[in-house]
């Protein structure tokens, strides 16, 4: 949920169509989408907020202190849907009525392959030293398995080292050190919105760290542009805003392949927003998290270690973990690499409250040196199946008149949803979603995204096929009984999308 002071929603300006969502189910000749206009509103858009994190809790309880009466109102707000899902959650035979829930981004295609070799007799391996405490780093066979991991699949130009290597029990920890150990108190990251919204969660709570958002939005300007597109443009008007307030900014996140969009920098994007960081003595933390789960090899992902040369390689920071391209969410393994030193031991000084136990650790430096394994086995069934499930969900959205990004990464679909909003306001968002949950499926809305268009919601399709045909059926049931409140008018042209993104 939003963390950013309310501010009066912005209505959006148009709805799909050639002038506003160029681009919605982009990809490879499906079939044109249909769009209508809206009446413009004269209101200026919002280019950036300043999130404050204690700036719309409710006082709650006086037992607690007034940092863990945030805590608590964070979960709260956040954590509605999710709660709902388990207590009421989806079993084909015990509970056939429970949740559906295409709300959570987990990979549950391949637990058969990922169970059989994580039962194989090398992972079951006890030895003193695992059971004492280690380098707070991690163990060195681990750092050293995680570098030539990541200079394997991330293409780097030359082998990563293992002291640049930390490893924690996840992004979400490694979120909160970084903004530990980089920001002051009240100090700030841009990040561009929509975005994973447990970020904010992750870098307020523990270093009360604020979030600078840089809105997209779904209105393009051209055929070289594309929906919620990042420019430098925009980051320096996000970064000159916040500098304006007050606000000391200190550093920049992105995520690649983001989370919602499924955006996948290209590497000059990548470039060009170092460069931009470089320029104003920023940080740049890369959440490279959903790194091998490009299924479209046509979107031709880029690590931002593949690059020839980092503009500013101690500002530089690049996580990853297994919890989204393993499936392993329960797992809790995630890794830093920095070149950074101060930053490294920085970050593995706060490991005793985010260490792995050493049978962990060498379980997945196992996996992650069994490239034959992961070549020839996992990725390619995974790859296939989330190609197979995309296209289910694809081809339900498309029947059902909904536009959508179609970018060949991560697990989700960022589905557009406006048009079944009686007005363009969140508060009806939040209606609609009600209105999935009571018909037992779980989504996401957009505002949990620090999107600013109400309307948008994100769907996760990495799930088994009968769960999601019985979801999408559910999906299809609201709808039916949602009156359209954007028919596309007499005015509205076909539009047929145009190439997928590289």
């Amino acid at each position: 949920m939003s963390t950013l002071p309310e501010k009066e929603s912005r209505a959006p300006t148009s709805c799909p169509g050639p002038a506003s969502t160029h681009g919605l189910d982009s990809d490879r000749g499906d079939g044109p989408e249909r769009g209508c206009s809206r009446k413009p509103d004269p209101k200026p858009r919002e280019l950036y907020g300043v999130g404050d994190p204690t700036a719309t809790f409710s006082s709650g309880s006086s037992l607690l202190s007034s940092r863990g009466r945030v805590v608590k109102w964070f979960w709260d707000s956040a954590e509605e849907g999710y709660r709902t899902y388990h207590m009421d959650e989806y079993d084909e035979d015990k509970n056939p009525d429970g949740v559906i829930n295409l709300g959570t981004s987990e990979n549950k295609l391949c637990f058969d392959l990922l169970s059989r070799r994580l039962c194989q007799s090398d992972m079951l391996q006890v030895e003193p030293s695992l059971l004492q405490y280690p380098d707070w780093r991690g163990h060195l066979f681990l750092r050293e398995e995680v570098a030539r991991f990541l200079s394997f699949y991330c293409k780097s130009p030359a082998p990563l080292k293992p002291e640049s290597v930390v490893v924690l029990n996840g992004c979400a920890p490694l979120f909160s050190a970084l903004a530990m150990v980089l920001c002051e108190a009240g100090e700030a990251f841009l990040i561009p919105a929509p975005y994973y919204g447990g970020i904010t969660k992750h870098v307020c709570v523990y270093g009360n760290v604020r979030l600078v958002c840089v809105y997209l939005d779904s209105e393009v300007s051209g055929l070289d542009t594309r929906p919620f597109q990042l420019s430098v443009e925009k980051l320096e008007m996000a970064l000159q805003g916040a500098n304006s307030e007050g606000v000391q900014v200190k550093g920049l996140i992105l995520i690649n392949p983001q989370n919602p969009l499924g955006d996948i920098y290209s590497p000059e994007e990548l470039r060009e927003y170092l460069e931009f960081a470089k320029r104003h003595e920023l940080h740049v933390v890369v959440d490279e998290v959903y790194m091998l789960s490009v299924f479209e090899e046509s979107a031709g992902y880029h690590s931002v270690l593949s690059l020839e040369r980092l503009p500013d390689p101690q500002r530089t920071h690049v996580m990853w973990a297994a919890s989204k391209d393993f499936g392993m969410s329960g797992l809790r393994f995630g890794t830093l690499y920095t070149e950074n030193q101060d930053v490294a031991i920085a970050v593995a000084s706060l490991c005793p409250y985010h260490g792995l136990s050493g049978l962990v650790q060498h379980q997945m430096a196992r996996l992650l040196q069994d490239h034959d394994w992961i070549n020839q086995v996992y990725l390619p069934q995974n790859h296939a199946q989330l190609k197979a499930a995309h296209t289910y969900v694809a081809g339900e959205l498309r029947a059902l008149g909904i536009p959508f990004l179609n970018r060949g990464a991560g697990f989700f679909i960022w589905a557009d949803f406006r048009k079944y909003l009686p007005e363009a306001t969140f508060e009806e968002e939040m209606l609609l979603w009600h209105r999935f949950l009571d018909n037992k499926v779980l989504l996401s809305f957009g505002k949990a995204f620090e999107c600013k268009e109400p309307g948008w919601f994100r769907l996760i399709f990495s799930d088994k096929a009968h769960r999601l045909r019985l979801g999408m059926q559910r999906v299809r049931q609201v709808l039916k009984g949602t009156s359209q409140v954007a028919e596309d008018p007499p005015s509205c042209q076909t539009q047929e999308p145009w190439g997928q993104h590289k």
